[in-house]
């Protein structure tokens, strides 16, 4: 199940959970991970620690503590903000192209054309005509701060700086 609501109204919620025939992960309200091959049991903290170490990402690992410091978000704000910018700055790719564009901003048309038609289901366009089958998947860039560095961060009242 994929769950994205942002507009009925309820109490805050951040359920994030990954949840697969081999086992599941959640992040909130409380994080944790189990796994099949471990008894369907919760993996203790040094596991988890050792987990998370093991799968960091790499902008995590670059530029993590800078951004949790920031904040917004545990930091994932100011990481994405920084790897937009960084990567316009420096002729990288982003984390999406075209494609995606055009996908994501179907969703609000495409519900309401479900909705004022008793909530059927409705086709999303394939915007790529089938290219999606053979495109390469975009690679996740790594950033080096000393191309985009981040002046004064403190001072700024924790903006971002990129001049």
């Amino acid at each position: 199940m994929v769950q994205h609501d942002t507009s009925t109204p309820r109490a805050y919620s951040r359920i994030h959970l990954v949840q697969g025939s081999l086992g599941m992960a959640r992040k909130w309200p409380r994080k944790g991970i189990t796994l099949h091959a471990k008894g369907h049991r919760w993996l203790d903290d040094e596991e988890m620690a050792e987990m998370e170490t093991r799968y960091q990402h790499p902008l995590t690992r670059t530029i993590g503590d800078i951004a949790r410091k920031v904040g917004g978000h545990g930091g994932m704000d100011f990481i994405m903000d920084y790897r937009l910018v960084y990567c316009l700055k420096n002729g990288l790719p982003l984390d999406q192209d075209v494609y995606d564009a055009a996908a994501w901003s179907a969703v609000v048309p495409l519900s309401c054309e479900s909705v004022a038609s008793r909530s059927t289901s409705v086709e999303v366009p394939d915007f790529t005509r089938g290219a999606w089958e053979t495109n390469r998947p975009l690679e996740i860039v790594d950033v080096d701060p000393s191309l985009l560095p981040l002046r004064a961060l403190a001072e700024a009242g924790a903006q971002l700086d990129v001049r």
